[in-house]
């Protein structure tokens, strides 16, 4: 099984490059700059389009969606639903990253209110996805208080409710969709001294997607190894976290297949 994972996941990471999908991005102002440059080293194409006027219109042409709700206001919350109601209504997919949003009333009540449209994928951190499925988490903001394994059962929860697939990520990745479940190794401690890391991952998961909308959960699993894959490289020559910065945009843009075939990391639970 490991083995047919790993095989499809390097299968799509080649669809991908060919294919290069259109990412509609509605994403965080601190994340912006490095999410886009993230999806182009990695053989996407990113929009970073917000506004209600033209969010669900561009939604519609998009190969996906992703919403990341990490800089929150009314007039971008409107962009976020438009787009999301506009992408089930083309038969597109998207994705859902819940920055924190336990920290306050308005980030649940918007929460909420997106889980109710249906994502395809929801991504997020061991506290955030521990707090979706109603426990109680340590999370403090966007940083995760939790291990990545305390969540896996909210996470098979959460998957099985919403009929999505739900992938945790952190030092070892979960992925399920209730009923399949996969652990993705790999990567570097000095992922979480970045910001954007997570919210990059979010918007590569939607590549992924586009190219392979019938199959979520192997598309999730493969974009997650693909960046846990460029990070296990791009650890290998940085001295700090800046540098790794430049080295992960570096390895995802110079990834082959045979290197991500050799460097993949899947576990079937």
């Amino acid at each position: 099984m490991t083995t047919d994972l790993s095989t499809i996941a390097t299968g799509l990471f080649e669809k991908m490059r060919a294919t290069n999908p259109l990412v509609h991005c509605i994403t965080n102002y601190v994340a912006m700059n490095y999410a886009a440059n993230v999806l182009l080293a990695a053989g996407a194409s990113p929009a970073m389009v917000h506004t209600p006027e033209e969010s669900g219109e561009f939604a519609a042409i998009a190969g996906a969606l992703t919403v990341n709700i990490g800089t929150l206001s009314p007039h971008w919350v409107e962009g976020m639903v438009a787009a999301a109601k506009s992408a089930n209504d083309a038969g597109k997919p998207w994705v859902l990253d819940p920055v924190a949003h336990f920290a306050t009333t308005y980030r649940r009540d918007t929460v909420a209110r997106l889980l109710k449209l249906n994502p395809t994928v929801i991504r997020g951190n061991a506290s955030e996805i521990i707090a979706l499925g109603g426990g109680q988490s340590a999370g403090q903001g966007v940083d995760s208080g939790d291990p990545v394994e305390q969540a896996e059962e909210a996470a098979r929860t959460l998957a099985t409710a919403q009929k999505a697939i739900v992938a945790v990520t952190g030092e070892v990745d979960f992925v399920t969709d209730g009923t399949r479940n996969v652990r993705i190794a790999g990567g570097s401690d000095l992922m979480p001294k970045i910001t954007a890391m997570g919210c990059s991952l979010t918007a590569l998961v939607g590549a992924y997607t586009a190219i392979a909308k019938d199959q979520a959960f192997e598309a999730t699993i493969a974009a997650l190894t693909n960046f846990a894959v460029a990070g296990s490289i791009a650890a290998k020559s940085a001295n700090g976290p800046a540098s790794f910065m430049t080295a992960f945009v570096d390895g995802l843009h110079n990834l082959d297949a045979a290197t991500f075939a050799g460097t993949a990391r899947i576990e079937v639970l």
